[in-house]
């Protein structure tokens, strides 16, 4: 029997793989991964809270804007309805006015 040189590629990537698969995981439960894991978590924590407290800011203002925004139309319509009886008001005058006297 023959090996060719592809089955002797394959079988060295093969075991190559895993020995860097076996080193990659002593790599990754080692105490200084452990570590790292930790402190990138930290941070990630720190960003969320930056991240909600902003959140909460921006949906404040925002209630904010809209409870204003709500008493400037109602003082409009409040100021619509009372031109709108004045002018009710100026018209029922003329009307009385222009009637001829009987």
């Amino acid at each position: 029997m023959i090996i060719k040189a592809s089955h002797i590629k394959a079988i060295g990537l093969f075991l190559g793989g895993v020995l860097f698969g076996t080193a990659g995981i002593k790599i990754l439960s080692s105490r200084d991964a452990k570590k790292a894991y930790v402190h990138c978590t930290a941070a990630a924590l720190r960003a969320k809270d930056s991240v909600m407290k902003m959140a909460t800011t921006v949906q404040e203002n925002a209630e904010d804007i809209v409870a204003e925004a709500k008493q400037i139309n109602e003082k409009r319509n409040e100021e619509d309805a009372k031109s709108a009886i004045e002018n009710e008001a100026k018209i029922d005058t003329a009307e009385e006015q222009s009637k001829p006297e009987e």
